[in-house]
């Protein structure tokens, strides 16, 4: 019920987009249906930063359009918004959408129609958005990504992602029991899919944050991987939004003067966050 009541909201705010945004829709950076993404740009976008933002969905559902209401808040800022799709399980399974992540990195490298600065660019998403945004942010320096000279991460601010994907006995019927049965294609790669994993040697800035009453795995799980970030040599900050509910932490950002706005402008002006 939360979750229909999250989807209608942020569709219903999606028709409220103003028309004086400039914008292109459906642009294809792969051959699939589902690897079309949306961007949105400020008035000036020819040195602009690049905020690519991922729906969330649990991996196996969700829409680009879902982040539309983000649009006049990130251009506000002076940044591209880049809202993509990418293949949902359990008919692609992981790593399907993670590969999309990396193509679509690859696919704004070599566009020749793009705008903003390539070379200026920060990941972020909610729930299985904020996975998304966070596993490509510390896998791509690692070679799995389009290692273009015309593309530089240079932050991540994930919303209540689920960081670590891996569980011991996961309880039959439950979220930690579908990761295996309906999202990943190979059991074992749970941890190989789980940001906890690639902190070694990070130079991100991470601006993570989740709900009071987020699910307990996706608070442990960005504890933990704030723990493992702050051993490395780039700034971390993890927020917890009070009052807020797994669903909220995205639903609060339609009021531009949230947190995650503020942190979001910090990192793009290399300010300590």
């Amino acid at each position: 019920m939360a979750a229909q009541l999250y989807a209608s909201t942020v569709v219903s705010w999606a028709q409220d987009v103003p028309t004086h945004l400039r914008r292109e829709n459906n642009v294809r950076y792969g051959p699939h249906r589902e690897q079309t993404y949306d961007v949105f740009y400020p008035h000036d976008a020819e040195r602009a930063p690049v905020v690519i933002f991922w729906h969330g969905g649990g991996w196996t559902n969700g829409y680009k359009e879902w982040n539309w209401f983000m649009a006049e808040h990130v251009t506000r800022l002076g940044a591209v918004l880049v809202l993509p799709d990418y293949r949902l399980a359990p008919e692609h399974r992981m790593p399907a959408a993670f590969d999309d992540c990396l193509l679509l990195l690859r696919s704004l490298a070599a566009s020749q129609t793009f705008e903003g600065d390539r070379r200026n660019v920060y990941l972020a998403g909610h729930s299985a958005g904020g996975h998304l945004a966070a596993l490509t942010a510390l896998r791509f320096r690692r070679g799995d990504g389009p290692m273009d000279d015309r593309i530089a991460i240079r932050g991540c601010a994930p919303i209540s992602g689920i960081m670590d994907m891996s569980h011991p006995e996961p309880e039959p019927d439950s979220l930690e029991a579908r990761v295996y049965e309906m999202v990943l294609a190979e059991a074992d790669d749970d941890g190989v899919l789980s940001p906890v994993c690639w902190t070694t040697g990070n130079e991100l800035a991470f601006a993570l944050s989740y709900g009071e009453y987020d699910s307990p795995r996706v608070i442990r799980s960005n504890r933990r991987l704030a723990a493992l970030l702050k051993c490395q040599s780039a700034p971390v900050d993890c927020h917890v939004e009070q009052g807020r509910d797994h669903f909220e932490t995205h639903l609060v950002l339609n009021d531009p003067n949230s947190r995650w706005y503020a942190s979001l402008g910090k990192m793009m002006k290399g300010a300590t966050l």
